[in-house]
């Protein structure tokens, strides 16, 4: 049996106006994903226990079985281990963005714009990153690229209990009521003052794109620490992401981490070059592949409602059933898990801890499979009306691979 996990970060949303009053999984052309849908088991789950706040840390540990109440640390030690740094046991690693704040007034009375400074590049923000820790790193802090926006701060002896205010929550809003104290407060207001007319973003303001004003700082903790995946499963796996959070769970879990060329966590990402590394995991071994795509999750922050519904194409057209083709085709049986994380909704453009539509298909039980569980189309409203819902995500994979 070969197992294949699909997970759209973000898809799930409310209705959009825009979208003539339903959701961009509704309006999407996704025949893959809805003709699966038809021969499966379809349902809702939550995958952000109550209480939590819902991050895709909380929620993809979920998914992949570890209970985030027992498990969470905060997103930036698995960022961390995504990108091969050694945490010590005296180590804080805080989440950096790269945001753009407005131009107006003193610092704390400024604009958050953009989460993401038009989600920069990797290129450019390794400039600002080199330039930040030229001004601010010392023997006890120091910044390390990512992806795009997405940077690590390690910093000995920093107060992981720190509360921040994650900056995709505070769009359009001031800062003040959300700046952190003491040397945290310290290094993001020096950030801007290295970063306001860095080249980088002057050239950004020459070709009309926000500059990276300023680091943001977020989302703290220590070394994480995750029971192989393995052991828990006796399944060989593989994990194909753009993203270093899910690159860093992968990594802690002992599981086998694929990189893309021209994976970028957004919509122009390389949604083929997904495809085929997660094919070519499964020529190689792979028992169970977890094939992770930021773009939906992104186009929800960024209020993109035409975007997401292409984003969703996307991954329909060039992912699930490139995929499920190859599955068929081997003569193997196989199942197929495919579900978002969380809601990203358009209106609100942050995360929602609501409970996720998800389908889990088996080629073993399609002709034997209860009509009732079958759904005309893969999306929010019709997977609750299955009224199959499990309350507890971590208990997910369980049931899918025990179906």
């Amino acid at each position: 049996m070969r197992y294949f996990i699909l997970i759209p970060d973000g898809m799930a949303d409310f209705p959009v106006k825009e979208l003539g009053g339903v959701t961009p999984m509704r309006k999407a052309d996704k025949p893959a994903m809805d003709s699966l849908a038809a021969r499966s088991v379809c349902g809702t789950v939550s995958n952000v226990p109550d209480g939590m706040v819902p991050e895709s840390d909380t929620a993809n540990l979920s998914i992949l079985s570890y209970d985030p109440k027992i498990y969470s640390k905060g997103r930036s030690p698995l960022e961390a281990a995504s990108m091969g740094l050694q945490l010590g046991p005296e180590d804080t690693a805080l989440r950096c963005n790269l945001v753009t704040l407005s131009d107006d007034g003193d610092y704390d009375d400024k604009i958050m714009l953009d989460h993401s400074a038009d989600e920069i590049t990797t290129e450019e923000a390794d400039r600002l990153v080199a330039a930040l820790n030229d001004a601010l790193a010392n023997d006890e802090r120091r910044l390390y690229t990512g992806v795009s926006y997405r940077h690590c701060l390690v910093w000995r002896g920093a107060d992981e209990t720190t509360q921040f205010m994650r900056p995709h929550d505070i769009l359009g809003q001031r800062i003040t009521d959300y700046l952190p104290k003491d040397e945290f407060y310290a290094f993001m207001r020096a950030s801007w003052d290295m970063l306001e007319h860095h080249p980088v973003n002057e050239a950004r303001r020459s070709r009309g794109l926000r500059p990276a004003n300023s680091a943001w700082l977020w989302s703290p903790g220590r070394k994480p620490s995750l029971p192989s995946f393995y052991d828990k499963w006796h399944l060989r796996a593989s994990v194909v992401s753009a993203v270093d959070l899910i690159k860093g769970i992968a990594k802690c879990a002992g599981m086998e981490v694929v990189d893309v060329e021209g994976a970028t966590g957004n919509i122009h990402t390389n949604f083929a070059g997904k495809a085929e590394a997660a094919v070519d995991a499964f020529k190689r071994g792979a028992e169970l592949v977890y094939v992770h795509v930021e773009a939906p999750d992104e186009c929800g922050h960024r209020g993109e409602a035409a975007n997401k519904v292409m984003s969703i194409e996307y991954i329909d057209s060039k992912i699930l059933s490139r995929v499920e083709a190859y599955l068929a085709g081997t003569g193997e049986l196989y199942k197929i898990m495919v579900l978002p994380d969380h809601p990203t909704p358009i209106a609100t453009r942050t995360h929602a801890p609501d409970p996720v539509p998800f389908f889990i298909y088996s080629s073993e039980r399609d002709s034997v499979l209860e009509p009732r569980r079958g759904v005309s189309r893969f999306d929010e409203e019709e997977c609750a009306k299955t009224g199959l819902y499990l309350p507890h995500g971590h208990e997910l994979m369980k049931y899918f691979i025990e179906l």
